[in-house]
């Protein structure tokens, strides 16, 4: 792969909206695309294609997952465990959103979403620092978008191929929380943007806060 300072030139076209579960950033991210004229590149939509192409001395803790049963995921484990062995929270197969990137049409400009967007990651490829954005959702706004998510799709998530889904969905809270919390740190030491999203911000206050950061309005 090309040294930083190329990357950094190559992907000078881009725009990051990283954060947590529930916060809207896929929202923001299709609608600046819409408004604006940006590809847009969802990094959830990755994930299964990713998983294929990584082998288990690249992604042990993603190849460990996928090995496990649900009640080993969501139930057996404390929300400490679980965020630090998930494998896209330790940047497992963030390289290859950067080859994706990489592949795309020179100077397409492209608006790049997702939870996998670790701050110390991006941070080194941004060659102008404005133009990444975490949202961080409250506790009980994230619950409440959760909750939306599933009556709109009227799917039952993954939470109930567990045994006991009360208790794996409270794991998944608890893990969601400490993963903000890390986000917040994160972002705030190295100087980067991020916006707290809860009752008060709306999807279109989100979407004008994050196109003002982005200098697109």
């Amino acid at each position: 792969m090309a040294n930083d300072r190329e990357v950094r030139a190559r992907l000078r076209h881009a725009y990051w909206i990283g954060g947590g579960s529930g916060a809207g950033k896929s929202t923001v991210a299709a609608a600046l695309a819409d408004r604006y004229g940006l590809r847009l590149y969802g990094t959830d939509e990755s994930m299964q294609d990713h998983a294929r192409r990584t082998t288990p001395a690249e992604a042990p803790h993603l190849h460990e997952f996928i090995s496990m049963s649900m009640d080993e995921r969501w139930l057996n484990r404390s929300p400490e465990i679980m965020l630090e062995t998930f494998h896209w929270f330790r940047g497992e197969g963030f390289h290859l959103i950067v080859e994706d990137l990489l592949a795309m049409p020179p100077g397409q400009k492209v608006v790049v979403e997702g939870f996998r967007l670790l701050p110390a990651l991006v941070a080194p490829l941004l060659a102008d620092r404005s133009r990444a954005v975490w949202l961080l959702p409250t506790a009980d706004f994230r619950e409440w978008a959760v909750d939306k998510r599933a009556k709109a799709t009227n799917r039952p998530g993954f939470i109930y191929q567990t045994s006991e889904p009360d208790r794996a969905a409270r794991n998944l809270a608890a893990r969601e929380r400490l993963f903000v919390e890390r986000l917040r740190n994160e972002t705030r030491g190295l100087g980067l943007q991020a916006i707290t999203v809860d009752s008060a911000v709306d999807e279109s206050e989100s979407i004008r806060l994050v196109s003002e950061q982005f200098g697109l309005s």
